[in-house]
């Protein structure tokens, strides 16, 4: 995989007639990892959802460039054949299309010159990607998060990612809803992601556990829509210890 950088420039976003993102700058980088904490209504998910390209998330001012071109003008689609990846904070169920047919599907609209790869050879190597986050096979064939947990959403999520290998990738609270060991097996395969395929990527959250295993090269503070701090995998324990109110102040004053 060739290096990827997508850049957040100067992004002011509005939701209806409110301005929700006042500014943001930042850059994501393949082969790197980026956290994002902040609290509810800072402005993360706002920023995912941009990102994609959301049609009720409009861009008044700034851009968004992928390997330094402008994508505002792209569907969402097309970001994504780009290899842009979007993990849902809340992964909605598709009932009826099977995660098998869902993702030979999105492997053939993102690589069209290629042949599909066989079912059976596809099936025994979905099946492989399934046990290293702790999912049976019984979901191969289910429609896509179909009776499916909260943390078995998320996991179905790592599995698209891990078959798709795209360039950059956005996961938005995946931690979420996750026990001890579950959170272990999404930090090991994000790393293995990137050391395998080199895919960059950012992690929104709240806290600082999946940080805590993924060591991010750089973490940013969102507030209010703004980044307010940034730092190396030292600042997600800082704001454990202190909290966001004291931090924040801190960086005010």
């Amino acid at each position: 995989m060739d290096m990827s950088k997508l850049e957040i420039i100067d992004l002011h976003v509005k939701v209806e007639d409110e301005e929700i993102l006042h500014g943001v700058t930042l850059t994501i980088e393949s082969g790197k990892i980026a956290g994002i904490m902040g609290r509810n209504g800072s402005g993360k998910s706002t920023l995912a959802k941009a990102i994609f390209g959301h049609p009720d998330y409009v861009v008044t001012k700034g851009d968004i460039k992928f390997n330094g071109e402008s994508i505002l003008e792209m569907s969402t689609d097309e970001r994504a054949r780009l290899g842009l990846f979007l993990g849902f904070q809340s992964p909605t169920a598709i009932e009826g299309v099977t995660l098998s047919n869902f993702l030979r599907t999105a492997l053939h609209m993102k690589y069209p010159d290629q042949k599909l790869e066989n079912p059976i050879k596809f099936h025994r190597r979905l099946k492989e990607e399934l046990t290293t986050v702790g999912l049976n096979e019984t979901f191969i064939s289910r429609g896509v998060n179909e009776n499916a947990s909260g943390g078995e959403r998320k996991k179905g999520e790592l599995i698209q990612l891990k078959v798709l290998k795209p360039e950059i990738a956005i996961l938005d609270e995946i931690d979420s809803g996750l026990d001890i060991d579950a959170l272990k097996a999404v930090a090991q395969a994000i790393l293995e992601q990137k050391e395998q395929t080199g895919t960059g990527f950012l992690l929104i959250t709240h806290y600082n556990r999946l940080l805590s295993h993924t060591k991010p090269n750089v973490i940013y503070l969102m507030h209010q829509g703004r980044i307010v701090h940034s730092g190396g995998p030292e600042l997600a324990d800082e704001l454990e210890s202190k909290g966001y109110d004291e931090l924040i102040k801190e960086q005010a004053a």
